[in-house]
């Protein structure tokens, strides 16, 4: 008997990973002053984690839509970790930056093949359907995995240790997070057959067919993801853009 589309529910992302996290940011902005406008970015990221998995969206996702269950993996892998990261505070961050693996994790080319290899393998068919039919462990480390490599992904775009990345950098960094990771939402868009058992026999919902929730879910991944990364990655663009600008000015005057 599957639960009806609209209930909501509490899941462990929600009983135990937010409260861990908050608890954690607590003390955290104890140790280290904190402005406002992190602590603000922090609980940001939480509250899209609740969202996604309190709401019907997580019942949709489980049982009956891959466009849900997409959402809720952006969710997850970019939008939460994005904001939880900017959220802390530079000297906390500086802490965390001098543990053991942080260097070698948060490095560049070691972060994003981590995220991408999480993005692609757990959309394997065989693994994507072998998490929904357990949803009592292997969903929640799969939903794990993508919080933690998100994490490590944008660490570099956020803080300055242990990594220092130029404007330059970073914005050839997001270009290639979106040139790679992209076609996982196109191929889902064009594929001509669903490719995850779970929900092509899963009841209907709004008259989608399996095939066109699976069209939507690539394209709304597709789009979310050209959003997010064209608009972080053009920020950083314009500020290579400038202190270029700002060197050549400096050349001029020095003649």
């Amino acid at each position: 008997m599957r639960p009806d589309p609209s209930s909501w529910s509490a899941d462990l992302e929600t009983v135990v990973l937010v409260p861990m996290l908050t608890g954690a940011y607590a003390v955290g902005a104890l140790l280290f002053p904190t402005p406002r406008w992190r602590a603000a970015a922090f609980a940001s990221g939480l509250a899209l984690i609740l969202a996604a998995f309190v709401s019907p969206l997580e019942t949709l996702s489980i049982h009956y839509l891959l466009l849900a269950h997409l959402l809720q993996n952006v969710v997850l892998a970019e939008w939460a970790p994005a904001l939880c990261v900017l959220g802390l505070p530079v000297a906390a961050a500086a802490r965390a930056a001098d543990l053991p693996l942080a260097r070698p994790l948060t490095h560049p080319l070691v972060a994003l093949p981590l995220w991408l290899g999480t993005y692609f393998a757990w959309h394997l068919p065989w693994a994507y359907d072998a998490a929904l039919r357990r949803p009592d462990w292997l969903l929640h480390l799969e939903h794990l995995c993508y919080f933690g490599t998100g994490c490590l992904l944008w660490w570099s775009i956020v803080h300055e240790r242990p990594w220092r990345l130029t404007a330059g950098a970073k914005a050839l960094y997001l270009f290639a997070a979106f040139v790679l990771a992209s076609p996982l939402g196109l191929l889902l868009a064009l594929l001509p057959n669903p490719v995850y058992e779970v929900y092509e026999h899963a009841p209907r919902i709004g008259g989608l067919s399996a095939l066109t929730d699976q069209q939507l879910a690539g394209v709304t991944m597709a789009a979310e993801q050209a959003v997010v990364f064209f608009v972080v990655c053009t920020v950083q663009f314009s500020r290579f853009l400038q202190h270029e600008s700002g060197r050549e000015a400096f050349r001029t005057l020095s003649r």
